[in-house]
């Protein structure tokens, strides 16, 4: 392997850690993010959600845009365009600028994840793998997992804008390293003349649609909302003509024949599920430490840092055992792993902090590793090199799918159950209900202090209390749900083909 190259590629991994860690740095610093610019309640997610919708249309397109500009050219734009787009998200100064920024960053960004996972694979010997594969694995799942807690701290020592530009010089340096020693491939740009425009009008309708249904549709009884409709049509038309596209047009925007090898297909299905626990789980937790805990930014992060720190201690395991172990047995394990630790959560309550929630993130972590090593070989390891683009955008829109998926699902059930348990909890806490009279007789007791203005703070507080309760208890629904889906993969893993030996269909 010559020096240059494997400089090359470390540069590389470097822009995709980048794109990866802005995905979640933001997750735990929403709350300063709202109030900087005055955004609402429904307004602040999209921060998160633009940013992932737009990556998700990006991704699948990277294959043929590699192909066409070059592995060097279409890195260096990404990288530039994701460190422009950086700039601009640190000027913002209204939640409608941001939301902009933010596709735009994930739109050109998206591009630099999949060129890593096709180039690991393509330069690399069989030999290379068990190191390869460890590193660029433990990149894709550490960078979202310390997002929160290095959003976190520079939000706390610095301010939210710097959530963006910290991005600006390393990702200068990115962009001028890989343009000057990227030279793995050469430019097609007869591809040009085939591309099918149309195949990606329909793709961004059909993904950017189904989000926006997904996201939106519990915020506005469904279908009964007017864009929520439009959006579902349009949807449900771009997604039949995507997929007719994608089988019939010479040069379709993504070779969907890639799911014929079973290994590939399997892969892919487990990288989906494992997008639900990667970034659902970043995200759910931050949300129950804020909004339950009252914690700050800074507190998220430290409190979330343990499942990085065991990422990083468990990925040189994993890279040992995955040339020598069935990676179909380390899958299970991992999915497992995941299982145990939301099953633990199930027994949620609103005083759990740092060391209730450790043993469960120690489970995550240590999971991740075990699951995202063998997924990339089972769904990579075997393909040949001239598949290894359109399949590398394929296997990391499924991952980035489920997080955008399981974030806006996640979202949908959270609203929903705690819906459910505040109007059951709204039944007990009535005047005939002894206890409940008690309770508030004792808090106005407390604030007996201001007078007459005691029992309207003595009813807030009890209206409070009220609903952090069925907001933990939905949050214990939602772990139960996703410890039956990690269940539910661990049980199906038997089902995947053992693959031959990594490389099978080679890569030198």
């Amino acid at each position: 392997m010559d020096r240059r190259r494997l400089i090359a590629f470390l540069c590389m991994v470097f822009g995709m850690f980048m794109a990866i860690l802005d995905i979640q740095i933001v997750s735990a610093s929403l709350n300063e993010i709202q109030a900087g610019l005055s955004a609402s309640g429904d307004e602040i997610p999209w921060v998160q959600t633009s940013y992932l919708i737009a990556e998700v249309i990006s991704i699948p397109l990277s294959g043929t845009l590699s192909r066409v500009l070059s592995t060097r050219w279409m890195f260096a734009i990404s990288a530039g365009g994701f460190t422009v787009m950086s700039l601009m998200c640190a000027t913002s100064s209204s939640i409608g600028e941001m939301i902009v920024w933010r596709a735009l960053q994930g739109f050109i960004g998206g591009g630099m994840i999949p060129t890593v996972f096709a180039a690991a694979f393509t330069i690399f010997p069989p030999s290379k793998r068990t190191i390869v594969s460890p590193m660029i694995g433990l990149v894709a799942t550490l960078a979202p997992t310390i997002g929160p807690t290095v959003g976190g701290y520079l939000t706390d020592l610095m301010s939210w804008h710097w959530l963006f530009l910290i991005n600006v010089v390393p990702g200068i340096f990115v962009t001028v390293s890989t343009w000057m020693l990227v030279d793995f491939d050469k430019p097609n740009y007869g591809l040009l003349k085939s591309f099918d425009w149309a195949g990606l009008a329909f793709m961004a309708g059909f993904l950017g649609c189904l989000e926006y249904v997904l996201e939106e549709g519990p915020n506005h009884d469904w279908l009964q909302d007017e864009a929520v409709f439009a959006c579902a049509i349009i949807c449900a038309a771009s997604g039949v003509l995507f997929f007719w596209r994608a089988f019939t047009a010479p040069q379709p925007i993504v070779d969907l024949r890639a799911f014929s090898d079973r290994n590939f297909a399997s892969g892919c299905v487990a990288s989906f599920v494992l997008g639900i626990g990667l970034y659902g789980l970043t995200y759910v937790y931050p949300v129950y430490l804020a909004r339950v805990r009252g914690y700050s930014a800074l507190m998220i992060g430290e409190t979330m840092f343990v499942s990085g720190l065991c990422m990083f201690a468990t990925a040189p395991i994993a890279g040992r055992f995955s040339g020598k172990v069935d990676p179909r047995l380390m899958m299970g394990i991992g999915f497992a792993g995941f299982a145990c630790g939301t099953w633990i959560v199930t027994g949620l309550t609103k005083d759990w902090d740092f060391w209730e929630l450790l043993l469960p993130q120690v489970l995550r972590g240590c999971s991740l590793m075990l699951c995202m090593i063998p997924i990339n070989n089972i769904a990579l390891g075997t393909l040949p090199p001239a598949r290894m683009k359109n399949a590398s955008g394929l296997y990391n829109l499924t991952r980035n799918l489920g997080g955008a998926v399981g974030l806006a699902l996640i979202n949908t059930l959270l609203n929903d159950r705690w819906d459910l348990h505040l109007a059951r909890l709204h039944e007990r806490f009535t005047w005939a209900s002894t206890a409940a009279v008690e309770r508030l007789d004792s808090l106005q007791r407390g604030f007996d202090s201001f007078g007459s203005a005691a029992p309207g703070m003595a009813l807030k507080a009890m209206t409070n209390t009220v609903r952090i309760q069925g907001l933990v208890m939905a949050f214990e629904d939602l772990f139960l749900t996703l410890t039956v889906l990690f269940l539910a993969m661990a049980c199906a893993v038997p089902l995947v083909r053992r693959p031959q030996a990594a490389g099978g269909g080679g890569g030198h």
